[in-house]
């Protein structure tokens, strides 16, 4: 019986042959695009570099801390959607705390957190606006208020007219300008 494969041997190649694809194309589902998870990440870093990682009760309570104070649209929102803020449906605060007690890398913590909920790797930083090239008497308040909060996080309590937050803004700013 030369030239004919026996049953065992072509359920072996068929297993190698699922083993193989599964190899190939395994590396390129896990990875981490560029911009992807990138509030987790920064979030997550800010938080274990002042925290001994591998004590939870004490990097939730950073955790809960930093998202409290946090000014910044898009940490608030992660904030939401992982349980540390306090208007919060869900709680997946443990999700973040034991594997960083286990030292595994914050890229990794989100990669997992993305699986749990994709909307945590969807939240990116939006791009800061080039105040060098940008005409303050034509842009509208809305966008001078969100300049304030997003790159200098201050709310320039006491402004009222549009000339006080041009006002505020270059003071901020002066060596960008």
């Amino acid at each position: 019986r030369f030239g004919q494969a026996q049953p065992n041997e072509k359920m072996w190649r068929g297993w190698v042959v699922l083993v193989a694809a599964g190899l190939l194309a395994s590396p390129a589902v896990g990875k981490l695009k560029e911009k992807e998870c990138e509030v987790c990440i920064k979030v997550l870093d800010k938080i274990t570099a002042d925290v001994d990682s591998s004590k939870p009760a004490k990097v939730e309570a950073a955790l809960r801390a930093y998202c409290k104070e946090t000014k910044i649209d898009k940490e608030g929102r992660f904030c939401y959607y992982i349980g540390a803020s306090e208007t919060s449906a869900t709680g997946m605060v443990k999700f973040i705390t034991d594997p960083l007690e286990r030292h595994l890398p914050v890229e990794k913590v989100c990669e997992r957190l993305k699986k749990k909920d994709s909307q945590i790797c969807g939240l990116v930083y939006d791009v800061p606006i080039d105040l060098k090239t940008l005409d303050f008497k034509k842009t509208r308040v809305k966008i001078l208020k969100k300049i304030l909060n997003d790159q200098f996080n201050d709310p320039c309590k006491g402004c009222i007219e549009k000339d006080d937050y041009i006002k505020r803004i270059r003071s901020l700013s002066k060596e960008e300008l």
